[in-house]
């Protein structure tokens, strides 16, 4: 989205009070005074603010008695966001009226602009005002209210901000005019970011990455691709968790169905595929922008301002399908979308938590940052994100890294041109989110010949045998990266048509800190002789009796012996060294049994299936660590006639 129209959306069109003369009559009789002041408002209108200013000034020289002149110049003032003169303004000329139809004006917008202030008190009073003066104006009681019940909770929730600090990032990344809406890779190895070299209407816009080097510096910025940065302007982005989906948005120059659509294009080794519009199940003709993807890039949310929507702009969800294409977008709804506006959705790589930015519920003035967490697949009442992220300044474009510690945003100076620069901070433990996450990559690979390979990674939660996220590694590279989030057991799976399936376990229910993993995968050929062990089958301390959880893995191999009709496998049971030889192999044998019995039972031909107890006799590892001895004790998968 170019920076422009995110500069129109923080400041609210400021059309609230721009007319107090059209409800009484002006309180000079001066035409050349008149004259100016109606001039000046034609440069006001289309942000020509200085030229406005000079002929306001112009005015009040020839009536210094003049009120609106003196209101429209405050007006000015904090359309550039000079509050300091803006305040002097419409103090000026609120002391020079008893008039409650023109008093009224000054009472709203000098109780907004002290709640930016932070002077939460003063605008409380103001509104206080405001509201005991106008009775008629339904939709500026509103504005008034909401601003109120910011104040109050401005008042109430204020709180020293020592522990809150952010550090801008170094030259090498703040290089250009303005950076803003920063995202990273789960990885934290690359950052991306829409980059704009001026202000003006003319700038370029485009995406840019920079990538962390060997001592963890971020390097200068490079255009993402010369497929995705055009002559015209792109901005505002999103990427999967593994860095090989991207959505971006594009107001012109793209063949689109509104003011602005959402484009997406593939990553496939280290070439960015030709961006495509992602089609008008997600776009319209409305203006949609302000992307963000789930971990596995299987759910997408943005903003849209479509009639249809709760207040004027909302979040907007939809879901990709089997086959590739999305579902129609949908409305979030309440209690997150509100009669007002909600900007810069970012939904955390664990796929409970939303963050975004709103004016429309109790904050401390302004846009806020507000979270919400998913819980039976139903968000929950958002909270604000508090003190010290939230301020009275307008925050927005927020990004929270996989493990909750630490945050990216960009903040703009509002006195001086051309100073949006990125920002990291430290998030404050009690604002930290609750389900943290960090990630498993590596490559798959054929184990014979090397070759890297294009499989099927899924996440399945074993508590309910739920699929959580799937992704495919990457055809030239083989590259893969799964998102694991606290407070489940995961089956990892890795899937190929001609291969033996990789099973991977993850418990993560009692770990609130996991660390990153770098496993590669090697898949073997569906061959006779290929083994795989299954690591999600799971038995109690000395028991041969199948677990509830094992049920995943299980129905894992009855779908690939019923893709394979002609296979026939071993089930290997296997222990560790501990007790006699002839106790294990018996448990080994009756664990495998239990496997066997399942088989037969979801419909596998008996004759298909052979069971053998090995006990301790084929160690994977040595038994000579409980971590080793965990390992011996196993479930194999041996296919002995393909």
């Amino acid at each position: 989205m170019h920076w422009t129209v995110m500069r129109k959306i923080l400041l609210y069109g400021f059309l609230v009070g721009a007319a107090i003369s059209a409800e009484a009559q002006l309180s000079t009789n001066k035409k050349k005074a008149i004259e100016l002041y109606n001039q000046a408002d034609n440069f006001r209108v289309r942000g020509q603010y200085e030229a406005a200013i000079s002929l306001l000034k112009e005015a009040i020289d020839k009536d210094r008695n003049f009120v609106e002149a003196y209101f429209r110049l405050g007006f000015t003032y904090k359309s550039m966001r000079d509050y300091h003169r803006s305040d002097l303004s419409f103090e000026k000329g609120l002391s020079l009226t008893t008039d409650p139809r023109k008093q009224k004006g000054f009472f709203l917008e000098m109780g907004d602009n002290y709640l930016k202030q932070g002077e939460y008190q003063k605008a409380l009073d103001f509104l206080n005002q405001y509201l005991a003066i106008e009775t008629t104006n339904k939709q500026r009681i509103a504005l008034a209210e909401l601003w109120k019940r910011n104040a109050e909770y401005g008042l109430r929730n204020k709180k020293i901000q020592a522990q809150y600090q952010p550090h801008q990032l170094s030259d090498t990344v703040n290089r250009f005019g303005l950076q803003y809406f920063p995202v990273l890779t789960a990885d934290e190895q690359e950052l991306i970011f829409t980059r704009r070299m001026g202000p003006g209407p003319d700038d370029d816009e485009d995406l840019v990455v920079s990538r962390k080097n060997e001592n963890g510096q971020w390097g200068i910025p490079e255009s993402i691709s010369q497929n995705i940065n055009s002559r015209f302007n792109e901005g505002t982005c999103t990427i999967s968790a593994d860095g090989r989906t991207l959505i971006f948005t594009s107001c012109i120059g793209r063949r689109g169905y509104g003011n602005c659509d959402l484009f997406y294009s593939k990553k496939v080794g280290d070439e960015w595929s030709v961006p495509i519009n992602i089609g008008p199940e997600i776009n319209s003709s409305a203006w949609e922008s302000q992307p963000s993807l789930s971990a596995d890039g299987r759910i997408l949310y943005f903003i849209s301002d479509r009639r249809s929507g709760v207040g004027g702009r909302d979040i907007y969800f939809s879901k990709k399908k089997d086959d590739g294409t999305w579902s129609p977008a949908e409305n979030l709804g309440q209690p997150i979308n509100t009669p007002f506006d909600e900007i810069s959705p970012f939904i955390h790589v664990n796929g409970r938590t939303l963050f975004y930015a709103t004016n429309g519920k109790p904050g401390f003035g302004g846009y806020d940052i507000f979270k919400s967490e998913m819980t039976d697949g139903k968000w929950g009442m958002p909270v604000n994100f508090g003190s010290p992220i939230n301020d009275h300044e307008d925050q927005f474009s927020l990004f929270i890294n996989a493990d909750g510690t630490k945050g990216y945003y960009s903040h703009e100076d509002g006195t001086r041109e051309n100073s949006a620069r990125l920002y990291e901070m430290t998030v404050p433990a009690e604002l930290q989110i609750a389900y943290r996450s960090n990630f498993v990559k590596g490559v798959v690979k054929d184990r014979a010949s090397g070759e890297f390979l294009k499989s099927r990674v899924e996440l399945i939660d074993l508590k309910n045998d739920q699929l959580v996220s799937v992704v495919e590694s990457d055809s030239v590279s083989g590259d893969y990266l799964m998102v694991l989030t606290t407070g489940s057991d995961y089956a990892l799976y890795v899937t190929d048509s001609d291969y033996l399936f990789q099973s991977l376990n993850f418990n993560y229910e009692n770990n609130p800190n996991p660390e990153p993993v770098v496993i590669d995968i090697l898949l073997d050929k569906a061959n006779k002789g290929a083994t795989a062990v299954l690591n999600n089958i799971f038995f109690d301390f000395d028991k041969y009796e199948l677990k509830e959880k094992s049920i995943t893995e299980l129905n894992k191999v009855v779908r690939f012996m019923n893709e394979k009709p002609t296979v026939r496998v071993e089930i290997g049971g296997h222990t560790d060294s501990d007790g006699s030889a002839t106790y294990n192999k018996q448990l080994s044998l009756k664990r495998a049994q239990s496997v066997v019995s399942y088989l037969v039972e979801k419909g596998i031909n008996r004759n298909r299936l052979t069971e053998k107890g090995y006990g301790a006799d084929q160690p994977m590892v040595p038994n000579d660590t409980e971590e080793h001895k965990q390992a011996n004790r196993r479930i194999e998968f041996k296919i002995i006639e393909y």
